[in-house]
């Protein structure tokens, strides 16, 4: 586990850029924190490190959104729709075993659908303007040197 503190929306998309470099097709990052937290704009610079151009945006109601043209497709998914069921029909498992990187917040709502290697960053703000600290917690030997490498 790794915390960090960062104090500009930037510094957090750096974080997202720089965990890039180290995913690959299949993996699964699961973020927590409060609406507000961090979470989109840490997908941002995931975004940017994949190589894709497109504008991020927050997908609380389509649930999923796909993007394409980077090095690997990103598939961002906001399940907090979900809190009273729903989320075995979606075919969860197919964008999990897929050929991009998978971003699921509020996985609290679709815990019975995430594989057992996934990367969580917990979001939280601080007392201080714009100040975010983002923990990592690592689940699996690849996520484990992912972090172990930050």
């Amino acid at each position: 586990m790794k915390q960090f503190t960062f104090n500009t929306p930037e510094q957090t998309k750096e974080l997202g850029q720089i965990i890039a470099s180290g995913l690959r097709a299949g993996d699964v990052l699961v973020l927590n924190g409060d609406l507000g937290a961090g979470k989109t704009t840490f997908t941002k610079g995931l975004a940017k490190g994949l190589g894709i151009d497109e504008v991020i945006k927050s997908p609380t109601f389509t649930i999923i959104r796909e993007y394409q043209g980077g090095r690997l497709p990103l598939y961002h998914m906001d399940v907090y729709r979900l809190e009273n069921g729903g989320a075995e029909d979606l075919g969860l498992d197919e964008y999990f075993d897929g050929d991009g990187v998978s971003v699921v917040e509020w996985a609290q709502f679709a815990a019975d659908e995430l594989p057992a290697d996934y990367l969580a960053l917990t979001f939280t703000r601080t007392d201080q303007d714009n100040q975010r600290k983002v923990q990592l917690d690592p689940h699996g030997e690849h996520f484990t040197s992912l972090v172990e490498a930050l």
